[in-house]
């Protein structure tokens, strides 16, 4: 098989299992579960960070959606330490589906846009500007997080500018969440989003629009600039 071949061949497998994924979020009971899990590692103690560190990056992996798992950090280990826990354990989950991606399908796609100026502009204008553009990408919430990994493995943004990037976009998102969930009482409230957090809800969606905004500006530019040093070439 060639290469082209293959990596068709792979992204068609990748999105057959991404609608597999989405198809068993939909049916089965994975909110019971996380909120059962989360209860399961309040007594655990110590050991209980590892174990809910590596549940947290399967769970991305896997796209579950990880509002109550980053929240859960803050219940069980309150604001402070709750995200000196979740800040590199997201990150370190995100990056592994992102890597994912890239493994699966980015040869595919990188045949694809070779013979598009346009696209081939947009992956350049990523790939050189990457690190600005994912801190952008991280502080939007009409950005998606789980599927918005693979996503960004697709582009050629360098591995560490995609790290740090993820990183500073979703610290303040990640303090948030986990902030809630300190204040909540009870596993249960962790998934009806129960708190006292209105107002720093509405300052997280007013930054994120703005980000929004932001980024839909840079990405125009950079990529209309990158389009045009390839016509010059």
């Amino acid at each position: 098989m060639s290469d082209a071949g293959g990596g068709r061949a792979r992204l068609i497998g990748a999105g057959l299992a991404v609608l597999a994924l989405l198809g068993a979020a939909a049916f089965l009971p994975v909110t019971d579960w996380l909120l059962a899990f989360v209860g399961w590692v309040r007594g655990l103690g110590a050991v209980g960070v590892a174990v809910y560190a590596l549940v947290y990056i399967v769970a991305t992996v896997l796209m579950v959606p990880g509002s109550i798992l980053t929240a859960g950090w803050g219940f069980l280990y309150g604001p402070l330490w709750g995200t000196v826990f979740c800040s590199p354990v997201s990150v370190i989950a995100a990056t592994c589906s992102f890597l994912l991606g890239r493994t699966l399908a980015r040869d595919a796609i990188a045949s694809r846009i070779e013979g598009n100026a346009k696209f081939a502009a947009i992956d350049r204008a990523i790939g050189k500007d990457g690190l600005k553009l994912i801190t952008l990408l991280r502080m939007s919430p009409a950005f998606p997080f789980a599927l918005g990994n693979y996503a960004l493995g697709l582009t050629s943004v360098k591995t560490t500018h995609y790290m740090l990037g993820s990183w500073l976009g979703m610290l303040l998102g990640t303090f948030l969440f986990v902030y809630l969930g300190s204040l909540v009482g009870d596993v249960a409230e962790l998934a009806s989003g129960t708190s006292e957090g209105g107002g720093a809800k509405a300052v997280l969606l007013g930054v994120g629009l703005v980000a929004t905004v932001v980024v839909s500006v840079v990405v125009t530019r950079t990529a209309r600039k990158a389009l045009a040093e390839i016509v010059e070439e």
